[in-house]
Protein backbone atom coordinates (compact mmCIF):
# COMPACT_ATOMS: atom_id res chain seq x y z
CA UNK A 1 0.00 0.00 0.00
CA UNK A 2 2.93 2.62 0.93
CA UNK A 3 4.81 2.18 -2.40
CA UNK A 4 1.88 1.14 -4.62
CA UNK A 5 -1.47 3.15 -3.52
CA UNK A 6 -0.17 6.16 -1.81
CA UNK A 7 0.36 9.18 -4.09
CA UNK A 8 0.78 11.75 -1.68
CA UNK A 9 3.72 9.13 -0.46
CA UNK A 10 5.41 9.22 -3.67
CA UNK A 11 4.93 12.89 -3.97
CA UNK A 12 6.11 13.83 -1.17
CA UNK A 13 9.43 11.90 -1.74
CA UNK A 14 9.53 13.71 -4.62
CA UNK A 15 8.91 17.16 -3.21
CA UNK A 16 12.16 16.17 -0.96
CA UNK A 17 14.38 14.92 -3.91
CA UNK A 18 13.84 17.90 -5.82
CA UNK A 19 14.35 19.92 -2.64
CA UNK A 20 18.08 18.26 -1.92
CA UNK A 21 18.92 19.00 -5.55
CA UNK A 22 18.14 22.16 -5.62
CA UNK A 23 19.32 23.36 -2.23
CA UNK A 24 21.82 21.25 -1.77
CA UNK A 25 24.44 22.01 -4.32
CA UNK A 26 23.10 25.68 -3.98
CA UNK A 27 24.56 25.47 -0.30
CA UNK A 28 27.86 24.52 -1.61
CA UNK A 29 28.54 27.13 -3.82
CA UNK A 30 27.58 29.77 -1.72
CA UNK A 31 29.03 28.35 1.50
CA UNK A 32 32.54 28.26 -0.59
CA UNK A 33 32.26 31.63 -1.79
CA UNK A 34 31.52 33.09 1.05
CA UNK A 35 34.32 31.48 2.61
CA UNK A 36 36.68 32.39 0.32
CA UNK A 37 35.25 35.76 0.51
CA UNK A 38 36.02 36.03 4.11
CA UNK A 39 39.45 33.85 3.71
CA UNK A 40 41.09 37.27 3.59
CA UNK A 41 43.35 39.39 5.86
CA UNK A 42 41.58 42.67 6.62
CA UNK A 43 40.87 44.64 9.54
CA UNK A 44 37.41 44.19 11.15
CA UNK A 45 37.44 40.25 9.12
CA UNK A 46 35.59 38.68 12.13
CA UNK A 47 33.05 40.83 12.39
CA UNK A 48 31.85 39.93 9.16
CA UNK A 49 32.24 36.34 9.87
CA UNK A 50 30.12 36.45 12.84
CA UNK A 51 27.52 38.45 10.86
CA UNK A 52 27.52 35.55 8.77
CA UNK A 53 27.66 32.60 10.98
CA UNK A 54 24.45 34.14 13.44
CA UNK A 55 21.68 32.75 10.96
CA UNK A 56 22.29 29.63 11.27
CA UNK A 57 22.32 29.39 14.94
CA UNK A 58 18.77 30.93 15.10
CA UNK A 59 16.04 28.30 16.16
CA UNK A 60 14.42 27.34 12.99
CA UNK A 61 10.97 28.05 14.35
CA UNK A 62 12.55 31.28 14.96
CA UNK A 63 13.61 31.67 11.21
CA UNK A 64 10.60 30.41 9.75
CA UNK A 65 8.54 33.35 11.73
CA UNK A 66 11.09 35.62 10.25
CA UNK A 67 10.89 34.35 6.89
CA UNK A 68 6.88 34.88 6.97
CA UNK A 69 7.27 37.99 7.81
CA UNK A 70 9.87 38.76 5.30
CA UNK A 71 7.24 36.80 2.43
CA UNK A 72 4.65 38.24 3.43
CA UNK A 73 2.67 38.83 -0.05
CA UNK A 74 1.33 42.64 1.21
CA UNK A 75 3.65 45.14 0.05
CA UNK A 76 3.17 46.79 3.51
CA UNK A 77 4.13 44.14 5.76
CA UNK A 78 6.06 41.72 3.62
CA UNK A 79 10.22 43.42 3.10
CA UNK A 80 10.80 41.78 0.17
CA UNK A 81 7.66 42.68 -2.15
CA UNK A 82 8.48 46.38 -0.32
CA UNK A 83 11.99 46.54 -1.76
CA UNK A 84 10.21 44.89 -4.93
CA UNK A 85 8.02 47.28 -5.55
CA UNK A 86 10.13 50.13 -4.91
CA UNK A 87 11.57 48.72 -8.47
CA UNK A 88 8.68 49.59 -9.69
CA UNK A 89 8.30 45.36 -9.33
CA UNK A 90 5.08 43.48 -8.29
CA UNK A 91 6.11 40.45 -5.74
CA UNK A 92 4.25 37.13 -6.24
CA UNK A 93 2.54 35.89 -3.17
CA UNK A 94 5.70 33.06 -2.20
CA UNK A 95 3.68 31.82 0.39
CA UNK A 96 0.68 31.02 -1.28
CA UNK A 97 1.03 29.28 -4.75
CA UNK A 98 2.07 26.31 -5.90
CA UNK A 99 5.42 27.22 -7.83
CA UNK A 100 6.63 29.96 -5.04
CA UNK A 101 6.01 28.23 -1.69
CA UNK A 102 8.88 25.27 -2.47
CA UNK A 103 11.17 27.81 -3.67
CA UNK A 104 10.53 30.69 -0.32
CA UNK A 105 11.94 27.56 1.53
CA UNK A 106 15.29 26.36 -0.97
CA UNK A 107 15.94 30.58 -0.72
CA UNK A 108 15.18 29.72 3.40
CA UNK A 109 17.56 27.15 2.96
CA UNK A 110 20.38 29.77 1.93
CA UNK A 111 19.68 31.76 4.91
CA UNK A 112 21.91 29.11 7.13
CA UNK A 113 24.40 28.62 4.87
CA UNK A 114 26.73 30.28 7.82
CA UNK A 115 27.38 26.96 9.27
CA UNK A 116 29.27 25.47 6.32
CA UNK A 117 30.85 28.53 5.78
CA UNK A 118 32.99 28.04 9.05
CA UNK A 119 33.70 24.32 7.89
CA UNK A 120 34.61 25.71 4.95
CA UNK A 121 36.75 28.22 6.40
CA UNK A 122 39.03 25.82 8.47
CA UNK A 123 39.56 23.98 5.14
CA UNK A 124 41.47 26.93 3.81
CA UNK A 125 43.06 27.44 6.53
CA UNK A 126 44.75 24.37 6.03
CA UNK A 127 45.63 24.85 3.04
CA UNK A 128 49.58 25.04 2.35
CA UNK A 129 50.79 28.51 1.82
CA UNK A 130 53.60 26.86 -0.30
CA UNK A 131 51.18 26.20 -2.55
CA UNK A 132 49.69 29.21 -3.40
CA UNK A 133 53.57 30.15 -3.71
CA UNK A 134 54.55 27.81 -6.59
CA UNK A 135 51.37 28.82 -8.25
CA UNK A 136 52.41 32.34 -8.01
CA UNK A 137 55.50 31.45 -9.34
CA UNK A 138 54.47 29.52 -11.89
CA UNK A 139 52.68 32.60 -13.06
CA UNK A 140 48.55 31.63 -12.08
CA UNK A 141 45.91 33.77 -11.62
CA UNK A 142 43.54 34.16 -9.20
CA UNK A 143 41.10 31.73 -10.89
CA UNK A 144 43.91 29.49 -11.97
CA UNK A 145 44.46 29.51 -7.99
CA UNK A 146 41.21 28.84 -6.96
CA UNK A 147 40.62 26.32 -9.48
CA UNK A 148 44.00 23.88 -9.31
CA UNK A 149 44.86 24.48 -5.67
CA UNK A 150 41.84 25.95 -3.66
CA UNK A 151 38.95 23.75 -4.70
CA UNK A 152 41.53 20.82 -5.24
CA UNK A 153 42.62 21.04 -1.53
CA UNK A 154 39.24 21.79 0.04
CA UNK A 155 37.45 18.65 -2.42
CA UNK A 156 37.15 16.52 1.66
CA UNK A 157 35.31 19.31 3.41
CA UNK A 158 32.90 19.89 0.30
CA UNK A 159 31.83 16.25 0.46
CA UNK A 160 31.71 15.85 4.01
CA UNK A 161 28.90 19.33 3.51
CA UNK A 162 27.48 16.85 0.82
CA UNK A 163 26.52 14.47 2.89
CA UNK A 164 25.52 16.04 5.96
CA UNK A 165 23.27 18.55 3.69
CA UNK A 166 21.99 15.43 1.99
CA UNK A 167 21.00 13.99 5.25
CA UNK A 168 19.53 17.54 6.26
CA UNK A 169 17.43 18.21 3.30
CA UNK A 170 15.82 14.64 3.36
CA UNK A 171 15.05 15.20 6.77
CA UNK A 172 13.30 18.59 6.06
CA UNK A 173 10.12 19.29 8.45
CA UNK A 174 10.30 22.42 10.73
CA UNK A 175 10.86 24.95 8.49
CA UNK A 176 8.00 22.95 6.16
CA UNK A 177 5.81 22.58 9.08
CA UNK A 178 5.58 25.86 10.30
CA UNK A 179 5.45 28.72 7.07
CA UNK A 180 3.62 26.40 4.85
CA UNK A 181 1.55 23.72 7.64
CA UNK A 182 -0.17 20.75 5.50
CA UNK A 183 1.95 20.73 2.75
CA UNK A 184 1.58 24.43 1.34
CA UNK A 185 -0.17 24.90 -1.97
CA UNK A 186 -0.85 22.07 -4.15
CA UNK A 187 0.95 19.70 -1.69
CA UNK A 188 4.07 21.85 -2.99
CA UNK A 189 5.98 21.71 0.12
CA UNK A 190 4.84 18.12 1.37
CA UNK A 191 8.00 16.95 2.47
CA UNK A 192 8.92 13.41 3.57
CA UNK A 193 9.48 14.39 7.21
CA UNK A 194 5.93 16.59 7.05
CA UNK A 195 4.11 13.70 5.30
CA UNK A 196 4.96 11.75 7.86
CA UNK A 197 4.05 13.68 10.70
CA UNK A 198 0.80 14.02 9.57
CA UNK A 199 0.48 10.37 8.82
CA UNK A 200 1.41 9.41 12.34
CA UNK A 201 -0.58 12.50 14.18
CA UNK A 202 -2.85 13.98 12.10
CA UNK A 203 -4.60 10.12 11.28
CA UNK A 204 -2.97 8.60 14.03
CA UNK A 205 -1.61 5.97 11.69
CA UNK A 206 1.56 5.04 13.60
CA UNK A 207 2.10 1.92 11.99
CA UNK A 208 2.11 3.33 8.44
CA UNK A 209 3.88 6.62 9.78
CA UNK A 210 6.16 3.70 11.35
CA UNK A 211 6.97 2.22 7.67
CA UNK A 212 7.33 5.71 6.42
CA UNK A 213 10.55 6.44 8.77
CA UNK A 214 12.03 2.95 8.01
CA UNK A 215 12.41 3.60 4.46
CA UNK A 216 13.60 6.70 4.85
CA UNK A 217 15.84 5.67 7.33
CA UNK A 218 17.43 3.21 4.48
CA UNK A 219 17.76 5.77 2.29
CA UNK A 220 19.80 7.88 3.85
CA UNK A 221 22.11 5.08 4.98
CA UNK A 222 22.04 4.14 1.34
CA UNK A 223 22.78 7.97 -0.61
CA UNK A 224 25.38 8.31 3.13
CA UNK A 225 26.85 5.01 1.68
Amino acid sequence: MLLTQDEAFWKSAWVTIKYACISVPLAIVFGVALAMLLNVHVKGIAFFRTIFYLPSIVPTVATSVLWIWLLNPNPNIGLINRLMGLFGIQGPAWLNTAPWAFYSLVFMALWGVGGSMVIYLAGLKDIPVYLYEAAVLDGASVWMKARHVTLPMLTPVIFFNLVMGIIGAFQTFTQAYVITPGGGPQDSTLFYSLYLYIRAWKYLDMGYASAMAWVLFIVIVVMTA
